[in-house]
């Protein structure tokens, strides 16, 4: 009797590629600050960019989305998370007043925040974008300044 070929177990991908990222998943991107990058992205110690400002100065929302998060968080002192399909949300940290709250959906380009110190050693924005969940390197998705 010839043996049985053994069949190999289905392999259920981890999770998303970027092959695997739908036209709905895409984002338009635009710039959450005018100022100048004073700290790029390095993982693991900044998992963002650093955007120099004066306090006081505008956060722009980088895309459209929802607000998820509106509040404080040590480390990255007064905070707004906006999320903007399954697959990217950004994050805005360090602001000295924010404008949004939780739930509220906001349009590329509208002013949530104001640039500020909050746990911080300087006035700057920290900016992230977040793939599934992950830091990614902004400056990779951004338009040029």
């Amino acid at each position: 009797m010839a043996p049985v070929p053994a069949i190999a177990p289905k392999q259920e991908p981890a999770g998303k590629t970027d092959s695997d990222i739908d036209d709905e998943d895409k984002v338009d991107w635009g710039r959450p600050a005018q100022g100048k990058i004073i700290a790029e992205f390095s993982e693991p110690s900044n998992k963002g960019l650093d955007i120099a400002g004066k306090p006081g100065d505008p956060v722009i929302a980088a895309a459209t989305g929802r607000v998820i998060y509106s509040g404080e968080m040590r480390g990255y002192g007064k905070l707004t998370v906006i999320k903007h399909n399954k697959t990217y949300s950004t994050v805005y940290a360090h602001n000295k007043d924010i404008l949004v709250k939780e739930g509220q959906s906001v349009v590329k380009g509208q002013k949530i925040a104001e640039i500020g110190n909050t746990d911080a050693d300087v006035t700057k924005l920290h900016f992230e974008i977040r793939k599934l969940g992950k830091p990614v390197d902004p400056a990779k998705y951004l338009p040029p300044s």
